[in-house]
Order: C-alpha cells, then structure tokens, then sequence
C-alpha cells in the first residue's frame, strides 16, 4: 500500500502520481496494492481518480495505456492528519489491508510518500506513531531535509523518536537519474575509465546544472532558500559524493553503496566562503513581485569543493548551478591532466570525459584527433553515447526508480542521516558571516565572470 501525502499538491501532480504509474506501468508494483491519496479536501475516490487523472494527462508520457487496472486502486482518505488527528486514514488503511490479506494472503507493506512542505515533515512522522501506522512501515521524505546542521539535527531526533534508520527513504531524485546512476558501471566495468577515475589522471571534475528558468513563480521559495541551499547540499553534493566514492565490496549490496557514499561525503572538507565560493544574484532579480528590493540572495552559485581522500587529494571539485543562464543542462566532466610524451606541450584543450545526466542521459569522451589534411594539426572531437540508444533496456524516470528502490527496500541512492550531517557540516561555513554577497550577472549569460578564477589553469568547460 503506498499512502501519498499531499496528494493534491503540485509535487504529487508533477513528480509522484505519473511515476507511480510508470512503475504500475513497468509490471514493477507488488501483485496487489493500492494507492490511497490522503490530503485535507473532502472528497471521495471517484473526485481523486479524476484528479490523478488530470495529472497523468499533463505529465510527459500522457494517461497510461492501462489505466482501466491502474484506476479500481486509487482510494482516497481526506481530512487533517497530525498527532492529534488521524481522519479518514486509519479506517482506509485497514479496509485496504483486509482486500489485501483476503484469502491468507500474507501483510501488505506500507509506504507513505510524504510530498508536502517540510514544515509538515515533524507532524506528520509523529502522527504515524502516534495513531500506531509508523511499525514495520517505510517513509519517503522529499527534500529539504533541514535547511541548516541544526535543522537537520532537530528534524531528524524528531523523526528518530517514531521510526529506525532503515524506515526512512530521504529522496533526492538527482542520485535517480539515468546518467548518475551510470557512473558505477562506466567506472567499474570499464578498466578505460576506471584506470583513469583519480588524481592521477583527472585534473578537475566540474559538476554543472545551469538552469535556464526564472524565479518569478517561485520567488517566496527563493527568497527563503536561495541558489545554494536549494541544490549544493542535496543535488550537488550528492552527485560529487557518487563521483568520489571509493569501490564498494559489492556494487549489489546496497548497504556497501550507501558506506562508500558516505565515507565520501564525510571526506567533504568544510567549504571557504572567500576563497572557494563565488554567489551571484542575476539583473531583474529584486524586480519581481515578492523580492525584497535590496535582498542579498543568491541565484547564483559556483564552488570549489576538496575532497580529502588519497584518491583526489589536490583536484577540485567544481560545482556551479543558477538560475536564468545561458542553457539547461546537468553534466559532469572529468578535465583530464596533458599527455606525456611528444605532444605534451603542444595542445591546448584539455581531453574530457562528460556524463550528462539530464533526461535519458549520455557520455561524451573529449578527444585529441589529427586534423583531416596534409599537414600534422589537432583538433578536438566528440564521441557520443546516448543512454537511450543502449540496446536491451529502457529508460527510467528518477522517480520511478526511486519509488522502486523503495517498494524493494533499497536504499542505496537514498540520502542517509550520516551522509546528510556530512553534506551540512561541509556546507556550514557559508550560512556563516563569511558569506561572501552576490555578484551581479546578465541574464542569459554564464554568471559573474568572478567565478572563472575557480576554475584556473582551465576553464569552464561548459560555456566556458
């Protein structure tokens, strides 16, 4: 049973409902199961069905072909729900278990999806306890999860009071992409890039996700929040941890994923503010209705991250993201160090190894070729791979297959507690006084041209 809060919201509409029909679509859900969307309208399961409905038609893929057995699922349990009031979903809950128990079938698991604000995350987990749903069940939690080191702490002894470790699935759907996930068997089962994937060969890695977008729907969320809270500690810092990691023992076991993650993030050394982090603020910014007009946030960020292992000892982690730039993209690119030998002094761009991880995802090598003609000139070519073209497979959305990880009890690209408490301990020092003020910068360009001294002797190898 999958028991989504905030069923309504645009989260749920957006994300949550056309996965769960990707996975019911996949043959990927348990034989038997419902979904009971809770949230605090009133109404019944015919109104939520029409709803999903709606949703399922505004999503990229459409209504499913199999709807008319995705439907006769779909349940709804309205009113509040908290410590105090539980309203229709404990009598939902148990009608659902009894159709799905029927004939000795054994206990269905439960998962409840919380897609709400995080300001409902505390009420809502102790509501579980305290209205006896919390044993044996799984919580998804969308991010944030805190905002600060002390948030998170405070969020997570809240949440640590009804539920174990092992129950919570802290979702943060960039480590669900097709392109992420792709890093452990592009680095693992290919001795030509595992035998590359350390200081010795790579000189910088430069995580980048330029987004294209304005704020103007979004400005009391940006304005509370920021380019960096929004996505270092989640999304980047995630994605340099699945980078940075060390082999696991068994890329099978979840478990040996999440330690090697963690013990990656835990090797975060705390950002410098005035050396390594440059903050922008694009032109227009405080003209948008809810901006304060001399607010001082970020839309903008780019960073310079170290990551203190023996494997990247001296290589900068570059990490750049902001709104209103010049492209939309996500990609990772691996900036090699110059060949030895005959041609060592006379290139000038550097070979790359570039993993974007935007939609289906693709790899790009940056090589070093012989320009066509008489005479012995260089130029740099691309190799492409588009993931979707991989023959044998089909692409998944981030998530669906997070969703999926958490039906089976996968929590191998789920955010941890302890890789959590590293990510903000790294990131702490600029919600500090050092906080450097934004830049301003051109909307439609590459951000403050400050930031290009972060990327020295290179360059931004995108855009740059």
């Amino acid at each position: 049973m999958i028991v989504l809060f905030g069923a309504t919201g645009d989260l749920a509409g957006r994300m949550v409902l056309p996965a769960l029909a990707e996975v019911h679509g996949r043959g990927l859900m348990p034989e038997r199961w419902r979904l009971i969307g809770c949230a605090t309208e009133e109404f019944d399961d015919d109104h939520f069905r029409e709803v999903v409905r709606s949703s399922l038609e505004r999503s990229e893929k459409g209504v499913p072909s199999d709807w008319a057995s995705f439907s006769p699922s779909v349940r709804y349990a309205g009113g509040a729900f908290d410590e105090k009031d539980a309203g229709e979903l404990p009598g939902l809950l148990e009608r659902a278990r009894a159709e799905l128990t029927e004939g000795g079938r054994g206990e269905p698991l439960v998962l409840f999806f919380l897609a709400v604000p995080p300001r409902a995350f505390k009420s809502i987990a102790r509501g579980l306890g305290a209205h006896g749903l919390a044993d044996g069940a799984r919580v998804v939690f969308e991010k944030p999860y805190g905002t600060s080191l002390e948030s998170f702490e405070d969020l997570d002894s809240a949440v640590k009071e009804v539920l174990d470790e092992e129950q919570v699935f802290r979702i943060d759907h960039f480590l669900g992409k097709e392109g992420v996930q792709t890093i452990y068997v592009m680095r693992f089962a290919n001795q030509l890039f595992g035998s590359e994937w350390s200081r010795a060969s790579i000189e910088q890695v430069q995580i980048d996700v330029p987004e294209d977008l304005d704020v103007a729907n979004r400005a009391s969320f940006y304005e509370a929040t920021g380019a960096a809270l929004d996505m270092i500690v989640t999304h980047l810092f995630q994605v340099a941890g699945q980078v940075a990691m060390e082999p696991p023992a068994d890329l099978r076991d979840p478990t040996s994923v999440l330690a090697a993650r963690e013990a990656a993030l835990r090797a975060f050394r705390p950002l410098d503010p005035t050396e390594d982090v440059v903050l922008g603020q694009f032109e227009g910014y405080t003209d948008i209705d809810g901006v304060a007009p001399d607010s001082t946030q970020d839309t903008y960020v780019a960073a310079r991250l170290w990551v203190d292992t023996e494997r990247w000892r001296g290589v900068p982690f570059l990490l750049r993201t902001g709104k209103r730039m010049a492209r939309r993209t996500q990609r990772i690119t691996l900036v090699l160090k110059p060949p030895y030998g005959p041609l060592a002094n006379e290139l000038t761009d550097p070979n790359t190894i570039e993993i974007c991880f935007a939609g289906d995802g693709e790899i790009q090598l940056g090589i070093t070729v012989k320009t066509p003609g008489p005479d012995l000139t260089y130029s740099s070519g691309k190799a492409v791979l588009e993931l979707d073209d991989v023959p044998g497979g089909e692409p998944i959305s981030p998530y669906a297959s997070l969703i999926h990880d958490a039906l089976i009890g996968d929590r191998s690209l789920f955010t941890t507690a302890e890789g959590l408490r590293a990510a903000f301990t790294a990131f702490a020092p600029l919600q500090g006084p050092d906080r450097p003020t934004p830049l301003p910068y051109a909307p439609g360009s590459w951000g403050p041209k400050e930031a290009d001294r972060l990327a020295v002797p290179h360059r931004w190898m995108l855009g740059g």
